[in-house]
């Protein structure tokens, strides 16, 4: 994946992705999807429980799973028949980051390259459902498929996870994600701006590091933070953190 912001990528990014259609053959067509034989991955041949085929699932129009993915075809998944030859990609998409997942040691899959990480994305409008088991889209951000990430917006980009910080109001807080901050007095509700930077990564931090805080949260407040990034993603933050912005 190219376009990878410095740091990485953390839960809450806003971003715009897609894959350029590419040429791939039509395996087989189900009831409910359609196996195109994969134009990017590999077999992994030491795979001791998974024995992949080298086919990937496209839902069809009919299917109940047809708006969970990001790739479709080229012509539309429903017009194909076997022995077709068609493209593969994805459309320019914004999405939004729900997870990120680290896999030591990678995680097998029956393909190749095994995956490291994986970004669980939600779409444009859709919100984290705290009671689904399973949610989002997965995207491994290092493997052969020339996916691209553009990143739109990174809610209080200007801090790192676990920073702790001291608000106008003079309450301390760790910031755990951007929708998630936790008061050090065990109460609830959303740091006042503007924010002072205690400690990073355990340590005193650097004057820059300091100056450059309180200089991002002169102006403005959580409740606008919060906005932009509802405003971008179409969607609501966890649940977690709907008590907490109803302060503003």
């Amino acid at each position: 994946m190219i376009g990878e912001p410095p740091g990485g990528f953390r839960p809450g990014d806003v971003l715009r992705i897609s894959c350029p259609f590419t040429d791939a053959v039509v395996s087989a067509v189900h009831l409910y999807d359609v196996a195109i034989r994969w134009p990017w991955w590999q077999i992994d041949p030491e795979s001791d429980f998974i024995q992949w085929n080298g086919d990937v699932a496209l839902p069809l129009g009919s299917s109940l799973d047809d708006d969970r993915g990001f790739f479709t075809t080229i012509p539309d998944a429903d017009a194909l028949a076997a022995g077709d030859r068609c493209r593969v990609g994805i459309r320019p998409a914004i999405v939004h980051v729900m997870s990120v997942d680290h896999f030591d040691p990678p995680l097998e899959t029956g393909r190749l390259p095994r995956s490291r990480r994986n970004l669980v994305l939600l779409r444009h409008g859709e919100s984290e459902d705290p009671d689904a088991e399973y949610q989002g889209y997965c995207i491994d951000p290092d493997d052969d498929q020339p996916i691209t990430a553009e990143l739109l917006f990174r809610p209080y980009a200007f801090l790192c996870l676990d920073d702790e910080l001291a608000d106008s109001a003079g309450r301390a807080w760790r910031f755990i994600a951007p929708w998630n901050w936790t008061p050090f007095d065990g109460g609830t509700g959303t740091p006042a701006w503007p924010l002072t930077l205690l400690h990073r990564e355990g340590a005193e931090p650097a004057d820059d590091s300091i100056g450059a805080v309180t200089a991002a949260t002169s102006t403005g407040s959580h409740a606008d933070e919060l906005a932009h990034w509802e405003h971008l993603t179409g969607a609501s933050p966890p649940a977690r953190s709907r008590v907490s912005s109803a302060s503003r």
